[in-house]
């Protein structure tokens, strides 16, 4: 795709904008939910820029991966767990968002001072545009990339299984009391956690 030079520089400013002003919802939002769908925000806008940067195949990988399943996934499993909790402030948490504060103002530094540090100007033999990137990119991931395509792929799988586990309901058994003991039911009703289980035990007491 090519493009005016004008053109690339208001389209380029305008996608690194939504990048920022998204990733900036997902970690400052107290609503997970809202910071799901603002993480999907930023997956967009990063096709976007490799749009930009003519590859396609990538722009298009980033939406069907990363929109499309690893987003959906986590929005379902937001869903499925469904904890209502109120979460009391641990001690010295100002200690841990100074620590994180420090991890993130470090990475912001390492990547600003490779993004200065590295030449950006075209050379003048420089190769000419891929046709069909589609099959260089499969040449490298069965080539040169062969390890950290599959390291990505076991990555992958661990995410996905995580989001299950953290989607699965915590359930015990029922027991009806009958005359020859204890039989347990074959449902499994959900249990309790542990603030409702609290509130159900003082609403039954006579006190209250």
């Amino acid at each position: 795709m090519n493009l005016a030079e004008g053109v690339q520089v208001i389209s380029f400013a305008i996608l690194a904008a939504l990048v920022i002003i998204a990733a900036l919802g997902v970690v400052l939002l107290e609503n997970i939910v809202y910071s799901a769908f603002l993480l999907g925000g930023v997956f967009i806008s990063i096709s976007g820029i490799y749009i930009l940067l003519n590859a396609d195949f990538v722009a298009a990988a980033q939406v069907l991966i990363y929109v499309g399943a690893v987003n959906v996934l986590i929005l379902f499993a937001i869903m499925l767990v469904n904890k209502k909790q109120d979460y009391s402030n641990l001690p010295g948490r100002w200690l841990k968002r100074s620590a994180t504060a420090l991890v993130c103002g470090g990475l912001f530094a390492l990547l600003a001072t490779m993004v200065l540090i590295t030449p950006w100007s075209l050379e003048t033999n420089a190769p000419g545009l891929i046709e069909n990137t589609v099959v260089e990119i499969g040449k490298h991931f069965f080539s040169d990339f062969l390890l950290p395509f599959e390291l990505a792929s076991v990555l992958l799988l661990m995410a996905m299984v995580g989001a299950i586990v953290l989607a699965r309901r915590d359930f015990i058994p029922d027991t009806l009391p009958t005359e020859d003991g204890v039989v347990t039911s074959l449902q499994l009703p959900e249990r309790l956690s542990e603030l409702e289980s609290r509130q159900l035990s003082s609403s039954k007491s006579p006190n209250s």
